[in-house]
């Protein structure tokens, strides 16, 4: 993982080169990377709370294939869902915060015109050039509504977003790695009784799906890809150990 340092050395040599590119910021990780990431960080670590739950109840595999795939389809349509709406949410408040500045704008500049010197004031702009930035910030209007978007909202500009398609992309993550600790007992000999083996088994993919997928949020965090991925692997852990707990002291109570 390459430190802040010896990113800003980067940054540097590649703009005395005049090759400087977007990819030495935050955007690197690409449109869908955040989705694919978390979509599939909770299908994995939902789907062994399942698994973990039924194992500790000591049911049979029938039982975790059943429930597994509930979770799956459930637990990722929500997700999607969640995402879609979210998106949506955030596109259309934007949207309506962004009409609401071109309106005080064409319909009070001289207001709106003062609260942008103020923010030039406050970020140390003084005399001729405070007149100079204010002259040049409101005589384009595009730019004059944007910096009052950042500044006096905090809605920072952003990639066009597709909501559908980030829904889809969160599921498809979601499915495809909630299937992982499923996957042993798929091929099981018996679906009556649970084996050992393939709670094990199931264990170690998990832990190993985790700790990858958890380190890929180095994309995102930009922290180190060791520390996210025991991050991701200890959370998916006690969640597991939760889940196989309630469902061993559930058993025992019936039982008793």
């Amino acid at each position: 993982m390459t430190s802040p340092d010896q990113k800003i050395l980067q940054a540097k040599r590649e703009h005395a080169r005049g090759t400087a590119t977007e990819s030495l910021h935050s955007r690197s990780g690409g449109t869908y990377i955040r989705d694919i990431v978390y979509g599939a960080n909770d299908g994995i670590i939902t789907t062994f709370a399942v698994v973990a739950g039924v194992a500790g109840a000591k049911l049979g595999s029938n039982i975790i294939l059943i429930l597994g795939f509930a979770n799956l389809l459930a637990d990722g349509l929500s997700m999607a869902i969640s995402n879609y709406l979210g998106t949506k949410s955030e596109i259309e408040y934007a949207e309506s915060e962004k009409k609401v500045e071109e309106w005080e704008i064409n319909n009070l500049p001289q207001e709106e015109t003062a609260e942008i010197r103020k923010i030039y004031q406050a970020k140390g702009f003084k005399g001729r050039d405070l007149d100079r930035a204010v002259a040049i910030i409101t005589g384009n209007k595009k730019q004059w509504v944007k910096e009052m978007m950042i500044h006096e909202l905090g809605i920072l500009p952003h990639q066009k977003s597709a909501p559908i398609k980030n829904g889809i992309t969160t599921f498809i993550a979601f499915i495809f790695a909630g299937l992982l600790p499923l996957t042993p007992y798929l091929f099981a000999s018996s679906f009556q009784q649970l084996s050992t083996a393939n709670f094990r088994l199931s264990a170690i993919m998990t832990g190993l799906a985790l700790f990858v997928v958890g380190s890929l949020r180095v994309l995102i965090t930009k922290k180190g890809w060791f520390r996210s991925g025991i991050e991701m692997l200890a959370v998916g852990a006690i969640a597991a150990v939760v889940a196989y707990c309630v469902g061993f002291f559930i058993e025992k109570s019936l039982i008793s």
